[in-house]
């Protein structure tokens, strides 16, 4: 898989920023926070994090705060969607993807089932 990610911190390896970012949704009060592990189901990434916000707001907020506090560490966002709506946010870092959505969106696309394949990752 392409990366976008150098190895010369450990923030910067995918396992170690995708955790880091679960972990600051939990930072921000998100709910049902999930590390997926997509490798070997998938080409497309490396690792999904899910997490749903209670509000707009809240989601939005989510959102911000992984985008500043992976910057801080070295490790970039490649793609935004869905920031300024706060429904779903999406964010590509490009080894790992960041979902967090708004709890009717999360239900509704069920995407925890779409990828039931990926190995669950403990995020403490």
């Amino acid at each position: 898989m392409a990366t976008s990610l150098s190895t010369a911190t450990p923030a910067r390896e995918p396992a170690v920023a995708a955790k880091l970012a679960a972990n600051l949704c939990q930072d921000m009060k998100a709910n049902d926070v999930v590390l997926l592990n997509l490798q070997g189901v998938t080409d497309m990434t490396d690792y999904f994090v899910i997490a749903s916000g209670t509000s707009d707001t809240h989601v939005r907020s989510i959102g911000e705060h992984v985008i500043a506090e992976l910057k801080k560490k070295g490790v970039r966002v490649h793609h935004t969607e869905g920031v300024q709506q706060g429904r779903w946010v999406l964010l590509d870092f490009v080894d790992f993807v960041v979902h967090i959505f708004h709890p009717t969106l999360r239900s509704f696309y069920q995407i925890e089932r779409l990828w039931s394949d990926a190995d669950v990752v403990a995020t403490d």
